[in-house]
């Protein structure tokens, strides 16, 4: 007996012909990243006048199976930037081994000289120092190359910090290289459900100049509770992070509230209530 998988449930090769295996063939390209499997939804970010606030939940799905509920999708980088991945979970995990790599590179720079310290010129614009806003370049030119390779990294991106000039930074690039800057930004469900939130909030950045460190917080939760109770793909538990020229907050095991679904039980008609 033929205990193959592609001979289960097939006819008589002596009477029908012998079973077309070519389809078996794997002998072309390899387009597992072209088809994500495990992914992470949302990842939402919104300025206000001395930094950045960005949050992203917790979970990984197996297709539509809530599977990893402790991923966090929000990486540091050199103390300076917050990268927010949304997408395929092995693609970030890649780009957070290369930029792990990378910022181990800028770590063995030169110790500063007497002449360097009575620099006016702060260390954050200095010639080779990666703030968010070259960093943002760099991952630009990255997902670009990889595009035009046929081999693209399946992720949108969000990149929070400040630039050269100490002002707070914001923006995203997606797996074709197509890249902007907001004043607020999000990824995946959070672009319908959480951005005309945030936005007006922060619609300008004149708006966004004018949000305190505390209202943006705010901002983000009331998102990410929007976005728990819309969005099928995402969880309860999530990751939130400020970063300012103090440096960067980040709190990975937050939880929007003990009974998400308790205000269900005031609705009449709900489970074993009569009307």
């Amino acid at each position: 007996m033929d205990h193959r998988p592609q001979a289960w449930g097939r006819p008589r090769d002596d009477v029908y012909g012998a079973y077309d295996a070519s389809y078996l063939n794997n002998s072309g390209p390899r387009t597992v990243t072209q088809s994500p499997v495990v992914t992470g939804t949302s990842v939402i970010a919104i300025k206000y006048k001395d930094g950045v606030v960005m949050a992203a939940d917790n979970l990984a799905s197996y297709g539509s199976l809530a599977r990893f509920t402790d991923v966090k999708r929000l990486r540091t980088f050199l103390d300076t930037t917050v990268i927010g991945f949304g997408g395929d979970v092995s693609d970030m995990q890649f780009l957070d081994r290369h930029l792990k790599e990378l910022a181990t590179d800028e770590s063995y720079e030169v110790e500063p000289t007497l002449d360097d310290q009575d620099d006016e010129e702060s260390s954050s614009s200095k010639p080779g120092h990666l703030n968010a806003a070259n960093l943002f370049k760099y991952l630009q030119k990255l997902m670009y190359q990889r595009r035009n390779s046929f081999d693209p990294l399946w992720n949108q991106i969000l990149v929070a910090g400040l630039d050269s000039d100490s002002k707070p930074f914001l923006a995203s690039v997606d797996l074709r290289g197509t890249s902007f800057t907001s004043p607020s930004l999000a990824t995946g469900f959070g672009a319908a459900l959480a951005q005309p939130i945030m936005r007006k909030y922060a619609g300008t950045e004149e708006d966004a100049a004018k949000l305190t460190r505390e209202q943006a917080v705010e901002v983000v939760k009331e998102c990410m509770k929007v976005l728990f109770y819309r969005d099928a793909r995402s969880l309860d538990r999530y990751s939130i992070a400020v970063v300012n020229k103090d440096g960067i907050e980040l709190k990975e095991d937050e939880q929007l509230e003990k009974q998400s679904w308790a205000f269900a039980e005031r609705i009449k008609g709900y489970g074993t209530q009569t009307v």
